[in-house]
């Protein structure tokens, strides 16, 4: 009985059931993330004294992609095994992974997403980085893309 379940667990259906609604919730932000890709989303601010400390200004739209993203529930602190299980090292592999992937590879997907949105707490240029190199917007297109394909035509 335990395998059935497991076997239900990972199913198409359950797949599209699980991911349709964290997937819905960024879609707003796609417009967006295809306008920015290769473009800066964050500017330096030092004040107006030479000693000052120098920090990023984000856009606010960027900010609210992040705070949606981490509201999916979906944000995978393991991202860095998903790389090496992947073998993705660079923002082209990720593309690579992107072109390929099935709906199977829905959390892998959420795994790129995590990267620069987990990374850009600390590291303030992986948010910047996650939009300008394209990966989230991909990410996101091709998991809209599947969604559509196994049923779920209102997306």
């Amino acid at each position: 009985m335990g395998i059935e379940n497991e076997i239900n667990e990972n199913s198409v259906q359950d797949m599209v059931r699980r991911y349709k609604e964290p997937v819905v919730q960024l879609l707003p932000y796609l417009d967006w993330l295809k306008e920015h890709i290769d473009v800066s989303v964050s500017q330096n601010y030092s004040g107006d004294l030479d000693h000052s400390i120098h920090f990023p200004v984000y856009d606010s739209t960027l900010l609210s992609f992040v705070k949606a993203a981490q509201a999916t529930g979906q944000m995978d602190r393991n991202w860095p095994y998903v790389y090496r299980r992947n073998r993705m090292t660079t923002a082209e592999d990720e593309r690579r992974f992107i072109e390929r992937a099935q709906i199977m590879d829905m959390a892998d997907m959420f795994g790129i997403i995590s990267k620069y949105v987990l990374s850009g707490m600390t590291k303030g240029n992986m948010w910047t980085e996650g939009v300008r190199c394209g990966s989230m917007y991909y990410a996101l297109v091709k998991m809209r893309e599947l969604l559509h394909f196994w049923g779920e035509r209102d997306i």
